[in-house]
């Protein structure tokens, strides 16, 4: 299911471009020519002593280490180029995709500890220059995993990058819990109805994690249960940050009492992208329902007594 969180000219189409580039959704070697409205450079890692042909920077550091790499950019246009080069925290957006907060907002993590060699880098047409960076943990990082990225930017929406996967050395303490969770029931007259159950999935521990989803409503003792269809997973989310869940569920019968239950199970995704399945989750919630067929028929069954148990008592003995 879709959850609940949440540009068409020439310029917007640019800056879909550039921001999915920079979240490195965008493969690198697009090609020299670049059409209207796209930029017209590239980003590559460096080739170095962590490798060739990465598509993204992904370290693991102790407190107070450092190490150093570089960013490969290319001019794919016909005039020389000046781009801001600054590095920037992560985050999930409204679509479920990383995104990288803007430059002048201040970072805090991956942004405050990725240092450019240089704030800005011109590069003749044609041609390519490399940026090198420096990653300076403080003595004091928290143990964890960090999302960020280094960005260039020519100004404007326009910007490319790569994305910065930080692993902080020490405990990681992987966790998840559903939150606020709510049912709601729009029944009718007759028969089954349907139902809302909606919930709040927040990372509380340090690591980056996905969330594995099933959702299910029952009457009292367990009766009448119905599983909602396939709920997709939630995306990534980094330490600290929540994302807001509403799955539909068809066919509920109204038993007076529903128990709305969501079963969450964690998802470990390592830097290789092998994902591990943690222990499951499990809220639940409820709700009063009216039955009102069965409601009726009784009210009907009681009238027609009492009207019977009236008549005789009226009758001539």
């Amino acid at each position: 299911m879709r959850p609940t969180r949440s540009r068409t000219t020439t310029a917007a189409a640019a800056t879909v471009v550039a921001l999915l580039a920079a979240l490195g959704f965008l493969a690198a070697g697009a090609g020299p020519a670049a059409a209207d409205g796209e930029p017209s450079w590239e980003v590559t890692t460096s080739s170095n002593d962590f490798g060739s042909g990465r598509r993204n920077y992904t370290y693991a550091l102790d407190p107070g280490g450092r190490i150093s790499d570089g960013l490969v950019v290319a001019n794919h246009g016909t005039a020389p180029l000046r781009l801001t080069v600054y590095a920037a925290d992560g985050f999930t957006g409204e679509d479920g995709r990383l995104d990288l907060v803007a430059e002048d907002t201040r970072s805090t993590r991956v942004g405050a500890w990725v240092h450019p060699e240089r704030p800005d880098v011109t590069v003749p047409p044609g041609e390519s220059a490399e940026v090198p960076f420096t990653v300076v943990l403080p003595d004091d990082a928290a143990p964890g995993e960090y999302m960020g990225g280094i960005v260039t930017s020519a100004g404007g929406d326009r910007r490319l990058g790569i994305r910065v996967r930080l692993r902080v050395g020490g405990e990681l303490k992987p966790g998840l819990t559903v939150e606020d969770l709510r049912v709601g029931y729009a029944g009718t007259s007759f028969g089954t109805g349907d139902a809302t159950v909606t919930y709040r999935i927040r990372n509380t521990g340090n690591t980056i994690l996905a969330a594995r989803q099933a959702v299910s409503l029952s009457g009292p003792f367990g009766r009448f249960a119905v599983r909602a269809g396939q709920v997709g997973d939630s995306p990534r989310l980094l330490p600290g940050e929540t994302w807001d869940v509403s799955v539909p569920v068809r066919g509920v019968v109204p038993a007076l009492r529903l128990t709305g239950t969501a079963t969450v199970v964690p998802l470990l995704t390592d830097a290789a992208n092998s994902v591990t399945p943690l222990a499951a989750v499990e809220t639940t919630a409820q709700t009063w329902t009216i039955p009102w067929a069965p409601l009726v028929v009784l009210v009907v069954l009681c009238a027609l007594v009492v009207a019977g148990l009236v008549a005789r008592r009226r009758a001539p003995r």
